[in-house]
């Protein structure tokens, strides 16, 4: 519980300093979505896939750095389509290698991508959304925060009345009980959000706290799906206490790129 708790405080201190600057909240974006992609590669191996690990990390580093090119250049989006052909090169390599189920490879590489980079191009373009020519801070920022909250709330509550199972396949310990206790809690913080960050209405902050909330949940059952189905506890070993970083970040993967589609509808 000691290393758990030094662990989440130190990397909180630094996740929050990165929100200083674009240019800080790019590196540690990028660095992290591609850590997470290498769990992902290094978890499906144990099923016995074997995706294009170097492929579809180099086209997501590609693709994160042109998305972050468009905001701070205005870099056109046209050129992402530069790694079509890097991507589509796993078909050619696979004629290659001599494995029973090449297609499951070449899935797999595709997925890992789908299920990690883009969410976390989704979240980084968060930053942008309020002015695509300036990075502010308040959307990454609340979109944690509340994230933070969800959890939070969850585990309170999930402790002290949780009886109601919401998912026992996937995640016996989460009660239905937990993710009322997350989704008050939540829009409890998403009301504090709103007298600071005046930019919208505590009505459309209150609906990006419901949007985290049930999609965060959500995405924590896909990735405790993923793992089960591997038969592993963690992610990674990146994070003493934590696991790893795909293990921190499952909320997001489905819920920022619904919360961004959100937010851009309301206000354009």
């Amino acid at each position: 519980m000691k290393t758990r708790a030094i662990t989440a405080f130190f990397f909180t201190i630094v996740m929050l300093a990165s929100l200083l600057n674009g240019y800080t909240f790019t590196g540690f974006y990028l660095v992290l979505s591609t850590l997470a992609l290498l769990e992902f590669y290094k978890m499906i191996k144990i099923g016995g896939i074997r995706p294009h690990r170097n492929i579809g990390v180099f086209a997501a580093v590609v693709m994160f750095s042109l998305n972050a090119a468009y905001y701070f250049y205005q870099f056109e989006l046209k050129y992402l389509l530069l790694i079509v052909p890097l991507i589509f090169s796993v078909f050619i390599l696979e004629l290659y290698k001599k494995n029973k189920i090449p297609f499951a490879n070449i899935s797999y590489t595709f997925v890992g991508f789908i299920f990690v980079t883009i969410p976390f191009c989704f979240f980084f373009s968060l930053g942008f959304l309020a002015d695509f020519n300036a990075y502010s801070f308040h959307l990454p920022l609340a979109f944690l925060l509340l994230l933070w909250a969800s959890d939070t709330g969850a585990y309170l509550f999930g402790v002290k009345f949780g009886k109601t199972r919401l998912f026992e396949r996937h995640s016996p310990k989460k009660s239905w009980e937990g993710f009322l206790g997350g989704l008050f809690t939540s829009v409890l913080v998403s009301y504090l959000i709103s007298t600071q960050f005046t930019e919208m209405s505590p009505l459309i902050w209150g609906g990006m706290a419901v949007l985290i909330v049930c999609f965060g949940t959500l995405g924590d059952l896909v990735e405790s799906m993923l793992k089960r189905s591997l038969d592993v506890k963690d992610s990674g070993t990146l994070l003493p206490g934590h696991g790893g970083f795909l293990d921190r970040f499952d909320g997001l993967l489905i819920a920022a790129p619904v919360v961004y589609v959100y937010l851009y509808l309301l206000l354009y």
